[in-house]
């Protein structure tokens, strides 16, 4: 998953650049000041870091830098998971106005900072000259450590977070007996009190349909009696008009068919008004004004608008308040059981211990493997009999870290005591012991970007063509871009980028501006520049024939 393309417009003093980029190993040169870091810090822009108006070029009202990768099959969840398209390439656009304001995207879609953060830690890895600085960190030292061995300290965060809630749970519990107590009884006495009733969840309604009815019994019946007594009546009721009107048409249905028709109607509405007849009859059967259950409605819905008033609620309210109390009794019953938080307590613990214990016998055993590594390549970067030590010390308490405080210890020579590596006084040194960390831990991520930016500081002669072998060798399984000063480096190179700067004046402009460009050159080209590297802005034959002669020999350099 490479880096394809670079595009950025108005971008500190680049006003306008597109940029395509291969495979292997690639290096930027050009002169101090033409702006070499500029695509470095392009690139972290358009992947989340923090947004600077500063950036933006001046004249103009916004910069745009966009960044191309081929695409990944790995990142095809964390993309669908954000809402992102997928497709044969990943884009990713970042834009920045003069008020400081940014604005994201991936693959076309509005993309936050965060996500372009999470998206380029899977992209790509960045070394910078003062790379040694994060190496004094300890998360840092951690997470290399812990990378080298192959873990995942997920289980172990998880198990830390569950132990210290635990703990949490236990101490408030026992700082808040009293308060809680106090709470715990009030509860008690208030669910005690409500149990009396013991509120049914739609009884306030049943009881309420009840006494409405009961309270309306007689005139319920006399409404009753009026309809059947109007349907029955043997003069007037309406039974007997219906049947006198059924049996005129079906005495003239055979002169007049529509007749039967309408004879149909009327011997259905005979048969629906007798149905309701009958009903009423029952109805009335059934039918008490019931004193007595008149009686215990009253009382119980007495009973309801009493414990409602005193606490504050409406009657149908209180099922609901009545549940919620027993529920936080019931919680407070868990606060108040003491010996039962302990247990959790412990049981925590023992789950946190047993991932930590786990985690630290793996960075035992990875301690040495990766000390032995960055000590071979130590050596190759001329600091022949140093020594790269990962020293490991207990903690005397557990960590959300793990068991062990991790440093990275070095001694620039042989003989030497291996000392912190912030405490390494020379800088050549500590360029170098970061350039053997960072090849060596390069190899460990899953970004198949590399970049190095500057961390060849301080460092020359046959060192220098050491540092170029090994950025040629990474190149092989990954894309590594390399920004140096270092003409032994840029002719292990396999593809060769010039930063350039001139002056530029516009119409109407009383100055000249500065603008910055890159270009790709060829093989003349790298032997003028890397003459240039050697000797000065003054190229001599001596130093052209000299580039020669390296471009010439850097198969044979790069050779492992």
């Amino acid at each position: 998953m490479a880096l394809r393309r670079i595009a950025l417009r108005d971008f500190v003093i680049v006003r306008a650049l597109e940029l395509d980029l291969s495979g292997g190993f690639t290096v930027l040169t050009g002169e101090t000041g033409a702006g070499k870091s500029i695509l470095i810090d392009a690139l972290q822009l358009a992947l989340g870091n923090r947004a600077d108006a500063g950036s933006v070029r001046e004249g103009a009202e916004r910069l745009d830098v966009s960044v191309e990768f081929d695409t990944d099959p790995g990142l095809a969840d964390w993309l669908e998971e954000g809402g992102f398209e997928g497709g044969d390439a990943l884009l990713l656009r970042r834009t920045v106005d003069l008020q400081g304001r940014s604005r994201g995207w991936i693959n076309g879609s509005a993309a936050t900072a965060t996500q372009l953060r999470e998206l380029g830690d899977r992209l790509l890895d960045i070394h910078g000259q003062h790379a040694w600085q994060s190496l004094t960190r300890p998360d840092a030292v951690r997470g290399l450590l812990d990378a080298y061995a192959g873990v995942d300290t997920g289980a172990l965060e998880t198990a830390w977070q569950g132990w210290r809630q635990a703990i949490a749970a236990l101490e408030n519990a026992r700082s808040a007996q009293d308060s809680l107590l106090r709470e715990r009884e009030r509860l008690q006495w208030q669910v005690a009190e409500v149990a009396k009733l013991a509120p049914g969840e739609d009884e306030w309604e049943e009881l309420t349909a009840s006494h409405s009815r009961i309270s309306n019994a007689q005139a319920l019946i006399d409404a009753a009696e009026g309809a059947s007594s109007a349907l029955e009546d043997d003069d007037s009721g309406a039974l007997a008009a219906l049947a006198r009107a059924l049996t005129l048409l079906q005495n003239c249905e055979h002169i007049e068919p529509e007749f039967k028709a309408l004879g149909e109607v009327l011997a259905s509405s005979v048969a629906q008004a007798s149905d309701a007849a009958h009903s009423l009859h029952s109805y009335l059967r059934q039918a008490d004004t019931d004193p007595e259950r008149l009686a215990e409605l009253d009382e119980r819905m007495g009973l309801w608008m009493s414990l409602a008033r005193r606490y504050r609620r409406t009657p149908a309210e209180l099922p609901a308040l009545f549940a919620g109390w027993q529920a936080e009794l019931k919680a407070l019953d868990a606060q108040s059981d003491l010996e039962g938080l302990e247990r959790a307590e412990q049981s925590a613990q023992q789950v946190y211990l047993k991932e930590a214990k786990a985690l630290a016998k793996a960075r035992k055993q990875a301690a040495p493997k990766l000390a032995q590594a960055v000590t071979q390549a130590m050596q190759e970067l001329g600091m022949k009999g140093g020594r790269f030590e990962v020293a490991l010390q207990p903690f005397a308490q557990p960590s959300r870290s793990g068991l062990e405080d991790i440093a990275f210890l070095v001694s620039g020579h042989a003989g030497s005591t291996p000392r912190s590596i912030g405490k390494v006084a020379s800088g050549g040194e500590l360029s170098r012991i970061a350039l053997a960390i960072a090849v060596t831990t390069s190899e460990l991520g899953a970004a198949q970007t590399l970049i190095f930016d500057e961390v060849d500081a301080g460092v020359g002669g046959a060192v220098a063509e050491t540092v170029g072998r090994l950025m040629k060798q990474l190149g092989r399984d990954r894309q590594v871009l390399a920004v140096t000063h270092l003409p032994q480096v840029a002719a292990c190179a396999d593809h060769h980028l010039v930063v350039a700067k001139r002056q530029t004046a516009a119409k109407g402009q009383d100055a000249a501006r500065t603008e910055s460009s890159v270009a790709a050159i060829d093989d003349e080209g790298r032997a003028q520049e890397i003459a240039r590297m050697l000797g000065g802005e003054r190229v001599s034959r001596t130093s052209l024939a000299h580039a020669r002669e390296m471009l010439g020999q850097k198969t044979t350099v790069a050779a492992p």
